[in-house]
């Protein structure tokens, strides 16, 4: 029996192992956008990572891998911000990313040096909107925009249905829409 045991020990290793390699650069990639702190994202993806080991026993599989992860990260970075109170924000703008790092993290659109240098712009701006937005708009913001998920996905790793996503989002776009006007 203990053979066995171990054996699936090991096995059960070996699939957290594999899950946490294919998803830990979007973790990262999702707080660094949300965080806008290197040294932050980090720390909060491997407090997720290794939430999610302590934890793999009771993965039930009714949601992706993914799903499951972000959920934990998402509930990471609440507790973070919540502990910090709010002081984090401040401490962004003198030590965190600047708006031009993060940008060269995001795909460009073009090849040309004009074409990327315009969408720096805008994703500078975009950015600067978006550090305005709600907490729960700038989660769904950023899950379906940087990380491209689908709505049902966001609602099932921030726990809210899915209508409310929507809701969510349709603010956040109505905001950086207003605050785009006429220049896009």
């Amino acid at each position: 029996m203990r053979d066995d045991a171990r054996q699936n020990a090991a096995v059960a290793e070996q699939e957290y192992a594999a899950v946490a390699a294919a998803h830990r650069a979007q973790l990262f990639r999702f707080l660094l956008s949300s965080t806008r702190d290197a040294d932050l994202a980090e720390t909060l993806t491997q407090d997720t990572l290794l939430k999610a080991y302590q934890n793999w026993g009771s993965f039930r599989g009714e949601s992706s891998a993914l799903t499951w992860l972000m959920r934990i990260a998402i509930n990471l970075q609440k507790d973070h911000w919540r502990n910090r109170r709010m002081q984090f924000w401040k401490q962004t703008q003198t030590q965190g990313v600047s708006v031009e790092e993060a940008a060269e993290w995001l795909p460009g659109g073009g090849s040309s040096p004009e074409t990327q240098l315009l969408a720096k712009e805008r994703v500078a701006q975009v950015w600067k909107v978006v550090e305005k937005l709600s907490e729960r708009q700038r989660t769904v913001f950023l899950l379906r925009h940087v990380e491209e998920l689908e709505l049902s996905e966001i609602a099932k790793t921030t726990g809210l249905n899915e209508g409310t996503v929507k809701a969510h989002l349709s603010r956040a776009m109505a905001k950086v829409k207003a605050e785009f006007g006429g220049r896009q």
